[in-house]
């Protein structure tokens, strides 16, 4: 495990610990309808029963569970051992099944090609310094016509001051750089003790093109709240989008080589 790797570990590690907001395990509520909780937007036509659903980075007690409820079978990797002990927790209190992997996002060696329908993945790539390596791996492990639906950081919004001045939020941070982002405190667009790097669009979005998928859909989920102050989540997300979720395919052409991969417009 390299540097990065085993900083962010520690880091949500001591997230979890903490309770901090984006380690919470799934809501009561959320399992009344498990689906509808984790696709929103209907992506999943047809549903997940009996699909093998990789939720990758995606630890915690949330994501997996919900799945599992939805009749997948599913494999959970996390680079947290601690959040993964919460899905462990959290699916035997509801007498499910998921296995549970640690290992990073972007080294799943020890999953089969192939071998899974879907991989959900929540906003984490930003916690890796390549993403193209990511998707590789996702593409290894996906299975010919499987989906890929993740959801990312905005590059402007990791480059934008956490707290405004004056009328609006300023890029402070350069977007062709490497090495990750300074270290901020009090904000809701970052998580505090972490590494995070800035992905540009030609990565996000081509890097996921050149690696075998073709994009189907991509949404901007609207934070957006007129009402908030200066400085608040939703207020700073009327400026920036926060986040970016993409659905993409996997291709492959009659035997079994990867056809070039486009994006959908129509």
């Amino acid at each position: 495990m390299n540097n990065v790797h085993e900083h962010n570990r520690r880091a949500w590690d001591s997230l979890v610990r903490n309770n901090h907001a984006f380690t919470e395990p799934v809501r009561a509520e959320q399992l009344r309808e498990p689906l509808a909780a984790t696709d929103s937007l209907g992506w999943l036509d047809g549903g997940v029963a009996g699909k093998h659903v990789l939720c990758l980075a995606a630890g915690g007690g949330k994501y997996s569970v919900l799945f599992a409820e939805a009749g997948a079978v599913v494999t959970v990797v996390d680079i947290s051992p601690v959040t993964l002990a919460l899905d462990r927790q959290v699916a035997a209190e509801r007498g499910l099944v998921v296995r549970t992997i640690e290992a990073s996002m972007d080294d799943l060696g020890v999953l089969a090609p192939a071998s899974f329908d879907i991989v959900a993945q929540p906003v984490s790539t930003c916690y890796v310094p390549d993403v193209l390596a990511v998707y590789r791996e996702v593409a290894r492990v996906t299975a010919p016509g499987g989906l890929y639906i993740s959801q990312h950081k905005q590059p402007a919004s990791l480059q934008a001051e956490p707290r405004g001045s004056g009328g609006g939020y300023a890029l402070l941070e350069p977007y062709y750089r490497t090495g990750p982002l300074p270290d901020v405190a009090g904000s809701r667009h970052r998580e505090p003790g972490t590494l995070e790097f800035l992905h540009r669009w030609e990565q996000l979005i081509g890097g996921l093109c050149r690696a075998g998928f073709v994009i189907e859909d991509l949404t901007e989920p609207c934070h957006a709240n007129e009402h908030s102050a200066p400085g608040e989540f939703g207020h700073r997300s009327r400026y920036v989008a926060p986040y970016v979720r993409i659905k993409a395919r996997r291709l492959a052409d009659g035997h079994g080589a990867v056809r070039e991969a486009k994006i959908v417009t129509d």
